[in-house]
């Protein structure tokens, strides 16, 4: 009989993390993986925890939670995310990490397109949640009621507290299986129209950046990570959280970012790699005695989701830590490039050379065509840590992949002579605001009907704490005005709030060109005069 992998190929292999928690449970289960303040983990609580949960969750009404099926999770950061994550793989489910930053129509939508029938969920979003889960397919709500961190209200209608069922049920006695090509997690992120996009990885995407990370970052068995970045980013997840869990080291979980806590971090548990927004290290840095501190543990600080300003590299090379700057998306799980430790300086600015198994080209983005160093183009990546695809949405797979299978990014870069990647702009006009990705149509369409408004642009401008700040710019309907709070206030209805504008300046007609579309260069010339 011939086998279409033969067994040694290692194409057979099983990459499913539960797997790997599950032999860190099995021998070294009392390590420390998980330090939270609502209570630390060892490998053999944890590894429990997410078999009884994934009990909990296969035994549902309907059959209950099966290979395939999307579990979602709604919440901060947290031991029982990783939990949720964990039970869902064991399952062989399809994980859902939902932005907790969300309005409720963003909510509604994110959770509609996924077409989860159960959630975990933390008592801060079950307000929101319930407004919206009538168009979704959720059928099954669990509701997280044993984190000091989060307290949970007793007896909520429709809600399942997930400490009871866990405590009653057997683990489950195995993990599926899960090879390279079988998806993991559905990341939701929005297009550029502003429409959430589901973007699919597969358990090989996260095996391959895992090795792409291990090659060029200096990461080892027994590392503490810290994760203060929001977890439902693939950035924060996949850079280090994930790998460590598999490798057997420790994450130190923090719910969100605290600049003097996060300080203290770093010297209580001996931090040794991080992935930071550059917005974090900006005020970490303004932390009083945070040079003076003990971080001559703290090897590898990879810098992403945002460009990195060079006077930041500087400040820290200054006291001899070297930052690490990386480029990715969503879509590249995360990473495409990262820049060397050894080049910090020589090569500030740089987002860094190709990941050993990730190709990165700059194109011409009319003709597709590689272009020569120094010319800037649009950037596209292929390899094994990039998406296969959207969820459900062909349509937008088909236009983000080209016939030779690179992913385009929409991000414009160009390549020096030594192949050292340099960004420059985005193709489209998102904007980065602390790490986080806001695109101007869906905030111009927010604030488009909104009483005293005659016009709206959106853009983006430099800021020195949020690295950019979305800007406002409007006409005024005749005899009417309207201030930043006014504007912020209506938009805050159907945006989460990063979104929201923090500046605004009023123009007497906002520029379009002469077919009726937005003239964002003539807009951003504004900007020279002062907001």
């Amino acid at each position: 009989m011939t086998h279409p992998h033969p067994p040694n190929s290692g194409l057979n292999a099983d990459v499913n993390p539960a797997s790997a928690v599950a032999r860190n449970a099995r021998y070294h289960g009392g390590g420390t993986v998980i330090r939270y303040a609502g209570g630390d983990l060892t490998y053999a609580q944890l590894d429990e925890k997410a078999a009884r949960l994934a009990t909990v969750l296969s035994g549902g009404g309907g059959g209950g939670v099966a290979d395939g099926d999307r579990v979602a999770y709604l919440g901060l950061n947290s031991a029982s995310f990783l939990v949720t994550m964990l039970a869902a793989f064991r399952l062989g489910a399809i994980f859902v990490p939902v932005n907790f930053r969300l309005a409720e129509p963003e909510l509604q939508s994110v959770l509609e397109r996924s077409g989860a029938a159960t959630i975990v969920c933390e008592e801060g979003h079950r307000a929101s949640l319930e407004k919206v889960r009538g168009t979704t397919a959720l059928q099954r709500f669990l509701l997280v009621d044993d984190d000091p961190e989060v307290p949970a209200t007793d007896g909520a209608e429709g809600w399942e507290p997930w400490s009871r069922l866990i405590a009653g049920a057997l683990p489950a006695p195995s993990v599926v299986a899960k090879g390279f090509d079988d998806p993991a997690i559905l990341m939701f992120t929005s297009g550029t129209t502003g429409l959430p996009k589901g973007v699919v990885l597969t358990y090989g995407n996260a095996w391959w950046n895992a090795v792409n990370v291990d090659t060029m970052i200096d990461t080892r068995r027994g590392d503490v990570t810290h994760a203060a970045a929001p977890l439902f980013h693939i950035g924060a997840l996949n850079s280090f959280v994930l790998r460590t869990i598999v490798r057997g080291g420790t994450v130190v979980v923090r719910r969100s970012f605290d600049p003097v806590r996060f300080l203290d971090d770093l010297v209580t548990y001996r931090v040794n790699s991080m992935f930071a927004v550059p917005a974090m290290l900006a005020a970490l840095s303004r932390v009083p005695g945070a040079f003076d501190a003990d971080l001559s543990h703290l090897r590898s600080i990879v810098v992403a989701g945002a460009p990195v300003p060079p006077s930041l590299i500087e400040l820290y090379a200054a006291h001899g830590i070297l930052l690490q700057q990386a480029w990715g998306l969503t879509e590249t799980a995360p990473f495409a490039t990262h820049l060397p430790v050894e080049s910090t300086l020589s090569k500030i600015g740089s987002a860094g050379i190709p990941m050993p198994y990730t190709q990165v080209r700059v194109v011409d983005s009319l003709t597709n065509q590689p272009l020569k160093p120094g010319e800037a183009g649009e950037i596209v990546v292929r390899g094994p840590n990039v998406t296969p695809g959207y969820w459900e949405n062909p349509a937008s797979t088909a236009t983000a992949f080209d016939d030779e299978g690179w992913f385009h990014s929409g991000d414009i870069g160009y390549l020096d002579e030594d192949g050292y990647l340099f960004i420059v702009d985005r193709l489209k006009d998102m904007i980065i605001s602390g790490g986080e990705n806001v695109y101007p149509a869906e905030v111009e369409r927010a604030l488009a009907a909104m009483p005293g408004i005659a016009d709206v642009a959106i853009i983006g401008a430099p800021d020195e704490e949020w690295g950019e700040a979305v800007v406002a710019v409007v006409s005024l309907a005749g005899g009417t005005t309207v201030t930043l709070e006014d504007v912020r206030e209506h938009a805050a209805t159907q945006l989460a709030r990063y979104k929201l504008p923090r500046k605004l300046k009023i123009v007497q007609s906002v520029p379009r060109n002469a077919s009726g579309k937005l003239d964002k260069k003539v807009i951003r010339r504004l900007m020279d005069e002062e907001i």
